[in-house]
């Protein structure tokens, strides 16, 4: 009997974001383009997460930290790389900004649910 192997967990799209895609398909076809290009390369997966997480952080875009955190999880980043990634940014974007990105990396790594900003 063949062993079965567990699926691995890959996190998917808030609704929010497939909802924009069906509404302006070809936005989501160009950014697909964007992201394979981008993955065309030497980096290995993670590197490349850890990477989109860094510039999500360095830009301070809370939504794109919490979906980096997720993807990093996905290619099997560690918290402890992750929180490494702030740690690092910290003397290019200073503490108050870092306790802010480090706040939300804690968020989604812990599963929390960020409130909805109206």
């Amino acid at each position: 009997m063949p062993v079965r192997r567990a699926k691995k967990k890959v996190s998917k799209p808030p609704a929010l974001h497939r909802q924009f895609v069906r509404r302006f398909p070809h936005l989501g076809e160009a950014w697909d383009l964007v992201n394979e290009e981008g993955a065309a390369g030497p980096l290995d997966a993670k590197s490349q997460r850890l990477l989109k997480l860094a510039i999500a952080i360095g830009a301070m875009r809370e939504g794109a930290v919490h979906s980096g955190v997720r993807k990093a999880r996905d290619v099997g980043a560690t918290l402890a790389e992750m929180e490494q990634v702030v740690a690092l940014a910290a003397s290019t974007i200073g503490l108050p900004a870092s306790v802010a990105a480090w706040s939300w990396v804690k968020e989604e790594a812990a599963g929390k649910k960020r409130p909805r900003k109206r």
